[in-house]
């Protein structure tokens, strides 16, 4: 019903019709008219609950609304933070492969920087050994020279004294 024509319980108890000749039973037309007037007087109970239903109902749709809204900016500033930390991770294990590439590269660079010193420590080492040897074999043939000819003096004198033992045994006594 609409706005313009609110017709109340006590409108229709308070209606009063013009009696005509051949006409409605009076106490019918009352009768009626009460249980009408009770109907739309239910009516306009169960309307009025219906309302504050529908206001309740409105107040809690609006509630949700503004939950989900509020859930909606929630679940979109996590995602936009879940994005920046999973960003930041990103960067930080970037960073730390290229610190350790870094760090692997300039360890190579000083394991060929500490091979090649040991490479040329170790040749000089081969060297002085190879000299060493060469000294110490040139000493020992000095030394064997030196044996030889010792030998062969003491040989010769050896020889020496045996022919001169000979001969001073072949020789007069004088």
């Amino acid at each position: 019903m609409g706005d313009a024509m609110k017709i109340t319980p006590l409108d229709i108890q308070q209606m009063v019709f013009q009696v005509k000749l051949r006409g409605y039973d009076r106490e019918e037309v009352n009768r009626f008219l009460e249980e009408i007037a009770q109907t739309v007087e239910y009516l306009n109970r169960d309307n009025a609950t219906l309302r504050d239903r529908i206001m309740t109902l409105e107040q809690q749709v609006s509630d949700l609304k503004r939950t989900e809204a509020t859930l909606s900016t929630t679940l979109i500033s996590a995602q936009s933070l879940a994005e920046d930390v999973k960003r930041s991770a990103q960067r930080d294990a970037e960073l730390i492969v290229k610190e350790a590439e870094l760090k692997a590269s300039e360890l190579f660079r000083q394991a060929r920087v500490e091979l090649g010193s040991t490479q040329r420590d170790l040749s000089l080492l081969q060297k002085q050994r190879l000299l060493m040897v060469e000294r110490m074999r040139a000493t020992l043939h000095t030394f064997e020279r030196m044996l030889d000819v010792e030998a062969s003096e003491a040989y010769q004198d050896h020889n020496v004294m045996q022919e001169e033992k000979l001969e001073g045994e072949s020789s007069p006594t004088r």
